[in-house]
């Protein structure tokens, strides 16, 4: 896929033709908030970047993506198409496709993709986000991103004042309770497979009116295509229109074993992650990762700006390897008389305190 930029009267036109090609500055794996915005930094930086997009995005089942300013309730999806229109605005490609393997190709990278194409790069930002892993409860994952959710700041808003069920997958919950208890009055936490609260969590819970429902929850009861109780293991149907429950969540980075770079338990213990620095930098020089993949709690709005903010550091890292690159190739070229001649000439220019 290449996209070619241009200017008819006063108009800007973006034609975009299938054609993927060899060699690019940077392959962007993953065409979420995060791998468009690191990609709209490289393209308007002039770089050739082509985004590699599964298709496959997180908030797929959301009707809108909150949190967001400027763009607060917009659909997922025509989030991502300005997005990419905005991408190929600049030169940059997004191309549909999954990523299969990512090697070390001298000092680049070769990229795989799942129907045999191979392109090459000189870096690679993974923006690949993560997989949500649901309890084994029927009727939970049928109803993820409706009545099923799990963050205050994406959701909270929508369901305020309804019945919620907070359902239990250990002790980060009672804080995920206490979030949703803002939201309204009628909070119920549920166990289920996880042992109680300890009695100081209990007793903020009490005072805060939030009731405690022991037993393993085996499955969630529908009206009418919503959500009307949580059925016990005993029999026993708590009448609910909500369900509030964090996620095991799992970076989509099994590509990259091929490099050495895995994913690994994140400190808090919701689940794997590509750890990185603040610049997005992984511990595999000339890769970098952003969004989902590295942040496993990252909403849109963070998941773009650390796109961002990756995008400029794989820039200016290849900026300094031009400048490395053109040094040499200038000092090659030199014979001896000429790198003395240029020596005096830059040692000259200092005292005098140019």
């Amino acid at each position: 896929m290449r996209s070619e930029v241009r200017i008819v009267g006063a108009e800007e036109v973006v034609t975009v033709t299938e054609q993927l090609e060899n060699d690019y500055d940077v392959v962007v794996a993953g065409g979420g908030a995060a791998g468009l915005n690191g990609a709209l930094m490289l393209a308007r930086s002039r770089r050739t970047v082509v985004v590699i997009d599964a298709g496959e995005p997180r908030n797929a089942p959301a009707a809108g993506v909150h949190g967001l300013l400027g763009r607060d309730g917009m659909p997922p999806a025509e989030l991502l198409e300005t997005g990419r229109a905005e991408v190929r605005r600049y030169g940059g490609q997004v191309v549909s496709g999954e990523i299969t393997a990512a090697t070390r190709d001298g000092d680049g990278f070769a990229v795989t993709l799942a129907d045999g194409r191979t392109v090459r790069a000189r870096r690679l930002l993974v923006t690949t986000g993560l997989t949500d892993e649901l309890p084994d409860i029927p009727g939970l994952r049928e109803r993820w991103g409706r009545d099923v959710v799990h963050c205050p700041y994406c959701h909270g808003w929508e369901v305020r004042d309804r019945a919620i069920a907070v359902l239990s997958r250990g002790p980060i919950s009672v804080h995920q309770v206490q979030l949703f208890r803002q939201l309204s009055d009628d909070v119920v936490y549920f166990t289920h497979d996880q042992p109680d609260p300890t009695p100081e969590a209990a007793e903020r819970l009490a005072a805060r009116g939030v009731r405690v429902v022991p037993g393993k929850v085996t499955g969630i009861e529908i009206t009418d295509d919503r959500i009307s109780g949580i059925q016990l293991a005993d029999g026993t149907v708590v009448a609910r229109e909500v369900v509030a429950v964090g996620t095991h969540m799992v970076a989509r980075s099994g590509f990259l074993e091929g490099l050495g770079l895995a994913a690994v338990e994140h400190p808090g213990g919701f689940g794997r992650y590509i750890p990185s620095d603040a610049t997005g930098r992984t511990e595999v020089p000339g890769v970098w990762a952003a969004g989902n993949v590295t942040d496993l709690s990252a909403q849109v709005g963070p998941a773009a700006a650390a796109g961002a903010t990756a995008g400029a550091h794989i820039n200016a890292d290849l900026v300094e390897e031009e400048f490395d690159t053109a040094v040499a190739a200038r000092r090659d070229g030199f014979t001896a008389a000429e790198e003395a001649e240029l020596a005096e000439s830059v040692n000259g220019s200092r005292g005098h305190g140019l």
